[in-house]
């Protein structure tokens, strides 16, 4: 999802918030007074002596606009609660939103409006939007928590992900069909994904794992643009695929699992963790995504019974009675709010609020432990690597939280170790 415009187009842009962006690197970083009479904690931009402002760039209305609307839920519901306890260095936390609707030059308007603002960008969805605004956000030296997982991302130091990379969940996925679904070598195995740094990530795993393997692997790239699977399907069902990894978005996991049913194609389909809402529970295809459908993830399943699942399942339910929480939705947010706040509360106790002082905070960090909401503990000392390795295998269940039932624990297939970038 990075490569969607051309580099040309992306640097473009980047030269367009350099030269209208209101914000620049610490220019307020003298200092002001903490509350309640402590040494003073140097600020500056998005930060002052009684608010912390964090900007957050969701799709509201594109291709992942129920994601989207689902990540402001849990980032609303993790930072009003932590308001309500007295917000972070004497400080409530605010929240900046402006919509990209999936499309960079949106993306970069947006920023441009809030850049000057705030300290840090707590949610961007979309490879294609990060690349975009990434020139400036180093530039400005601000953090950004990355509402997505490709390994092209890295080493970028301003830039944290929950958990591990695309590649890898790919990588993982193939385990899970090699040990748990009967596939061996010599097999066919289908790969429906997007094209741009989130499908094409996810491509180099299976790539990776299908040679190793002894796989046939039948490639069908896509657009977020592409609603009906029609052809892809009967692509897949020409080549008697055993099963069928998929890296796009919901609305094309509905064609594909809804067409793949219909033309008696009856084989596992395993999805990149962007490639589930809950939602699709109320499309007709929801007795197939049921049958078939499963999710590789670092994010939890909400049946997962852990601490900070628990507490974050029930603190939704509470706040959205009529709402639907999702693991790749509310459930990353919140997240990615729990990695702001270490990061925010570590730069307090360093004495500096500045966006340098909160992205060297990030980077101290190297057993965050989410309580189970992100899968094992999250190490930020090394942009070169993800943060986390190992992942949540799910199933589609109608009755499951979230709509997904977790498959045993977390881990790492043994391939993932040796795979290289």
């Amino acid at each position: 999802m990075r490569r969607v415009g051309s580099i040309a187009t992306v640097l473009a842009l980047a030269v367009t918030v350099a030269a209208c962006g209101k914000g620049g690197a610490e220019e307020n970083a003298g200092g002001e007074p903490a509350g309640g009479g402590e040494a003073a904690v140097k600020t500056g931009p998005g930060t002052t002596a009684d608010a912390i402002t964090l900007g957050y760039l969701p799709d509201l209305s594109g291709v992942f606009a129920p994601n989207g609307k689902a990540m402001m839920e849990g980032a609303n519901l993790y930072w009003d609660a932590k308001n309500k306890a007295g917000g972070i260095c004497g400080r409530q936390i605010k929240v900046s939103v402006q919509d990209t609707g999936y499309d960079p030059q949106k993306a970069v308007a947006a920023y441009q409006q809030m850049s000057g603002d705030v300290v840090g960008l707590g949610l961007v969805l979309g490879s294609s939007i990060v690349s975009a605004l990434l020139p400036n956000v180093q530039q400005e030296s601000m953090f950004l928590n990355f509402a997505g997982w490709t390994s092209d991302i890295l080493p970028s130091e301003n830039v944290a992900i929950a958990g591990t990379t695309y590649d890898i969940e790919a990588i993982n996925a193939v385990d899970f069909l090699l040990t748990q679904k009967g596939l061996k070598s010599g097999d066919t195995v289908g790969h429906l994904y997007f094209e741009g740094d989130y499908g094409e990530n996810a491509l180099k795993g299976s790539e990776f794992a299908a040679e190793k393997h002894g796989l046939k692997l039948v490639k069908q790239k896509i657009t977020p643009a592409d609603q009906d699977m029609t052809g892809q399907v009967a692509a897949f069902k020409k080549a008697g695929v055993k099963a069928i990894l998929f890296s796009a978005a919901p609305p094309q996991a509905a064609s594909l699992a809804g067409l793949a049913a219909s033309q008696k194609l009856d084989v596992p389909i395993v999805a990149n963790g962007p490639g589930w809402t809950p939602q699709l529970l109320t499309t007709p295809a929801a007795d197939a995504l049921a049958a078939n459908y499963h999710v590789v993830s670092s994010m939890a399943p909400l049946s997962v019974q852990s601490e900070g699942v628990q507490k974050f399942l029930s603190a939704y339910q509470a706040k959205y009675p009529e709402g639907t929480p999702s693991s790749n939705g509310s459930l990353y947010a919140y997240a990615g709010a729990q990695i702001a706040d270490a990061a925010l509360t570590k730069a307090c106790e360093d004495k500096d609020l500045t966006r340098k002082g909160v992205l060297d905070a990030l980077h101290s960090l190297t057993a965050l432990d989410t309580g189970g909401v992100v899968a094992g503990t999250l190490d930020f000392s090394d942009p070169a690597s993800p943060p986390g390795n190992l992942v949540y295998i799910a199933k589609v269940s109608k009755d499951a939280p979230g709509g997904l039932e977790a498959l045993g624990e977390p881990s790492q297939a043994a391939d993932a170790e040796s795979f290289k970038r």
